[in-house]
């Protein structure tokens, strides 16, 4: 398997993907006024102490107060309270911390929409082979090391340089390496430790204390391994600090590092914006012909599984077990790609036998084995439902590039035309009845004015008939579907005067918008948001042209091509 990190830094943003056999395959984002704060160390004062939910709310100096569970505000075995028992390793938030104490915390998962970062007392500090935890008293060795010689190897090699009263995991890059290599490892962290320590004493609470490594620095430390075969980078700034680093820690990759020279943007060389652009989408096609619908809410991320266009070859059973296999394997890699986490619940298609679900269920689990974020299969619910979860670290790539929309507020829906124009009505009815306006001026967007005016302004001539009053109504494209206002109020002559923007003779550059729906050789155009049909100009639809006026009504104008006179617009 081929295996490529592409980063791109000369834009505002760095932009680092992993790519798998040409796959984009996990994306990492980092701005300068959102940079993360998951491995930064901070002191802060504890704020309030929730015994009811066994928490705290610690100030860290964040826009808000960083979450610690009771998990989590455990310090290390030599480090308990007093009045608590050794033996007693569940004791209660009150007693491990209080209001107004100050307290070393490291962030474990970012903020999320309303939800603050969580934190933890348990210190971990990663480096290039191991993890020092300097308030735990262990070894481990990473799951993902299979040979269990190599394991015994690596632990009894910690083992003898393993500091007192502090914990080492060994990272699955260590395989292979010297007793050396990771006696410099933990040599570098047990100074830093000792640094943090010492900035902690002098420094006044809500302070950061550490910071982890920018996005480049953490994907040379926790990504460049010997299954990567090239890291390419499009800044020269950053190559060389690259270069530098790896001198420093590991030498023997700086052979794979290389520097894009070439003109094309880097992320286009590699057709990775396309893919971005595709994981934004909620549909995602399969090769077969069936789909995936992917929703994700505050609460849970739902994956829709669909046949689509694929009807199969042979019978039903095998077409949705095709359909599911294939669904299985595109859902484990959309889920890291997207760095979805939390509960997610996959509705595949129905399957008649167990053996069917079972394939389906072993063929998830093998693909998510790539997957370096853990991840748990909880199994079939009662209805059929695919049970998961995965942890979440970080933000989803949606939630780092996009953010909710201002027309629909996040939901995806708006109301219909229909809903909105019967609201004006009857908000226009309120209103003149506690107003002696003769005439008024609604701004409202032309898919509402289509509506409110009606087929030959029969929907407008009702509800002036009802309110005895004149009503125009402007169409305005800047407008959302809900948004709408009274823009002029008064005597009929003066808001006719500003409603009805032409006159009869008048000769103007306007562009023509759209066909009308009604006559297909007649073209649709707008002047400040008042609609103009021009006659016989469909074909110069999207072209700007000299229109005379010949016709004006309350709701519109007629209007024809001025002679041969036509301007185009390229």
């Amino acid at each position: 398997m081929s295996k490529e990190i592409i980063v791109n830094s000369l834009g505002r943003e760095t932009r680092v993907a992993v790519v798998e056999n040409g796959k984009l395959v996990e994306l990492f984002l980092e701005r300068p006024l959102e940079q993360r704060v998951v491995g930064n160390i901070y002191k802060g004062i504890v704020e309030n102490v929730l015994p009811g939910m066994q928490a705290a709310f610690v100030n860290v100096g964040l826009e808000r107060n960083t979450f610690l569970y009771v998990s989590d505000a455990i310090p290390g075995a030599d480090e308990y309270p007093q009045g608590v028992a050794k033996k007693d390793r569940r004791p209660t938030i009150r007693q491990l911390v209080q209001s107004g104490k100050e307290i070393l915390v490291q962030v474990t998962k970012e903020p999320f929409g309303s939800k603050g970062a969580r934190v933890t007392r348990r210190i971990t500090l990663p480096g290039r082979y191991v993890v020092l935890m300097p308030s735990e008293n262990h070894i481990g060795v990473s799951r993902r090391i299979d040979d269990e010689a190599e394991r015994e190897r690596l632990r009894q090699l910690v083992a003898k340089v393993k500091p007192k009263r502090m914990g080492v995991i060994v990272r699955t890059v260590a395989v292979g390496c010297t007793a050396a290599d990771l006696q410099q490892d933990i040599d570098f962290l047990v100074k830093l430790w000792h640094s943090i320590c010492q900035r902690s004493r002098k420094a006044k609470a809500p302070t950061l204390i550490h910071r982890d490594l920018d996005l480049v620095g953490r994907v040379i430390r926790d990504r460049l391994d010997d299954s990567v075969d090239r890291l390419v980078l499009d800044s020269s700034e950053q190559y060389q600090a690259v270069m530098d680093l790896l001198s420093a820690t590991a030498p023997e990759y700086k052979e794979r590092v290389f520097l894009w020279q070439q003109k094309r943007p880097i992320f286009d060389t590699f057709g990775l914006e396309l893919e971005l652009d595709k994981a934004l989408r909620r549909k995602v096609w399969l090769k077969s012909g069936g789909y995936l619908i992917i929703d994700q809410t505050e609460a849970l991320t739902a994956i829709d599984v669909n046949t689509g266009k694929y009807v199969g070859t042979t019978n039903l059973a095998d077409t949705v077990l095709k359909t599911n296999l294939e669904a299985a394997t595109e859902i484990a890699h959309q889920l890291r790609l997207r760095n979805i986490g939390g509960i997610i619940i996959i509705d595949f298609i129905d399957m008649t036998t167990s053996d069917h679900r079972q394939q389906v269920l072993t063929r998830l689990e093998q693909a998510l084995k790539a997957d370096k974020t853990k991840t748990s299969i909880l199994g079939l619910t009662q209805l059929g439902l695919v049970e998961m979860t995965r942890q979440k670290v970080r933000q989803a790539v949606g939630e780092v590039l996009q953010k909710p929309c201002p027309c629909c507020d996040g939901t995806g829906r708006v109301l219909h035309e229909e809903v909105v124009s019967s609201r004006i009505e009857a908000e226009l009815l309120h209103y003149f009845r506690n107003h002696q306006d003769e005439a008024v001026l609604l701004d409202v967007n032309p898919a509402v004015a289509a509506v409110l005016i009606g087929t030959g302004g029969k929907n407008l001539e009702r509800l002036e008939a009802e309110t005895g009053r004149h009503i125009y109504v402007r169409g305005n494209a800047d407008r959302r579907i809900e948004d709408w206002a009274i823009v002029l109020a008064g005597n009929s002559e003066m808001v006719e005067r500003v409603a009805l923007p032409v006159q009869v003779g008048d000769v103007l550059s306007l562009r023509l918008e759209d066909v009308h729906q009604g006559k297909s050789k007649d073209a649709i155009a707008r002047k400040d948001g008042f609609v103009i049909q021009v006659d016989k100009a469909a074909q110069f639809v999207g072209q700007k042209v000299l229109v005379e006026i010949v016709r004006t009504f309350r709701t519109y104008a007629k209007g024809r091509l001025a002679g041969d006179s036509i301007d185009v617009l390229r």
